[in-house]
């Protein structure tokens, strides 16, 4: 009868399967003291949550322990897509982390600092990129300058500006330092200011040798053949901002910049051409007091405040002698020159000496084309 006993026991343990994330840890722990059980393995790959938000797929007992939100099952129906969400004093070492406002997706009203604490998740790691899923934070003052409310970068090798205002789909990449220096994420908001702001920043972490890995010195970076290309901040409206100015409106485009914005140029193609967008009245308004109706294109030595480079430039196929170009109007213009860089530049503000402001820019919106190589 005991002997019976004993190999149903067995007979009953085998038929167990154990769930394990694909962690060798976890799993050299579940065979050492279940020998008998199979263990399951949960591949941790990206996935899609139900929230079409991108995570992770873990077991459910892993994603609770990152404090992450279950949407969706995956890896076969064994795991869940896990969403890291962090919001205030939060910090993060895993591949994907959204970076959200208090009690998001309400408004927050503002008046502390907001900050997130990003770690490697590992030692191939190099950079991160923040896609501005939402982005909305009080206007830069009248001059340009965000002083109200904005978002810096701290601790990571790349030289990011203070970011304020509308940036709804834009994005970025910050370089690691070297070690194990974190990198820092801060909104800082002023509750003086009534508006309701809101942002919802995706982190995703870069492999050393991934493909996807912008250049050195590349704040924005693009890998399709044709794309818009918008300057922080654009819009059409005018800057609410209060000024000294009775009647006349403040600058939209932020002040104390100066960033490259770098095209891959893919296999195939070997020039590339930039273009105001002809649907946009107020595609190129980066200098001259911004009147669209009578719009301007400034060049060379007239660009000596805000203004963006493009080397090597043509234009009708015949080579400018001038690589800047500024003020309200924008002639379309090729570079063969490589890599691809459009390179961001303005000065400290638009007020200049008082008697002469430089006001009612809204900054750029450039399409831009990769051109074929001749057969």
């Amino acid at each position: 009868m005991l002997w019976l006993l004993v190999v149903c026991s067995v007979v009953a343990v085998s038929g167990f399967d154990v769930y394990e994330d694909n962690h060798p840890n976890a799993l050299g722990k579940s065979s050492k003291f279940f020998p008998f059980f199979t263990v399951v393995r949960i591949s941790n790959n990206p996935c899609v949550g139900e929230n079409n938000l991108n995570g992770t797929c873990y077991s459910r007992r892993v994603c609770a322990s990152y404090d992450g939100i279950a949407s969706g099952s995956c890896g076969g129906g064994l795991g869940v897509c896990c969403i890291i969400q962090r919001t205030c004093g939060g910090t993060s070492n895993l591949n994907c982390t959204y970076f959200i406002n208090p009690n998001y997706p309400s408004s927050y009203a503002g008046g502390t600092r907001c900050s997130l604490t990003i770690n490697k998740c590992n030692t191939n790691i190099c950079q991160v990129r923040l896609d501005f899923l939402e982005f909305s934070l009080a206007s830069p003052d009248f001059n340009g300058v965000c002083a109200t409310d904005f978002f810096t970068v701290t601790g990571g090798s790349s030289i990011v500006p203070r970011i304020c205002g509308e940036n709804t789909g834009q994005h970025i990449y910050v370089d690691f330092d070297e070690g194990a220096v974190p990198i820092q994420l801060s909104v800082d908001t002023t509750a003086s200011v009534a508006f309701g702001r809101r942002w919802n920043i995706k982190v995703m972490q870069i492999p050393c040798d991934s493909p996807s890995r912008a250049p050195v010195g590349c704040l924005m970076y693009y890998t399709e053949t044709t794309g818009t290309v918008k300057s922080f901040n654009f819009g059409t409206a005018a800057n609410p901002s209060p000024g000294p100015f009775v009647g006349v409106a403040g600058t939209r485009e932020l002040a104390n910049l100066n960033y490259g914005v770098c095209v891959r140029m893919n296999p195939g193609y070997c020039a590339i051409e930039w273009s105001a967008d002809p649907n946009n009245n107020f595609s190129f308004t980066v200098t001259d007091n911004t009147i669209p109706a009578n719009s301007q294109p400034d060049f060379g030595q007239s660009c000596t405040t805000d203004f963006v480079v493009i080397p090597n430039p043509q234009q009708n196929g015949v080579s400018v002698p001038y690589d800047r170009f500024c003020g309200s109007g924008f002639i379309t213009t090729t570079t063969f020159s490589k890599p691809f860089v459009l390179t961001v530049v303005t000065d400290g503000g638009e007020l200049g000496n008082g008697t002469s402001p430089d006001l009612g820019n809204r900054g750029f919106c450039l399409l831009y084309r990769q051109i074929p190589c001749p057969p």
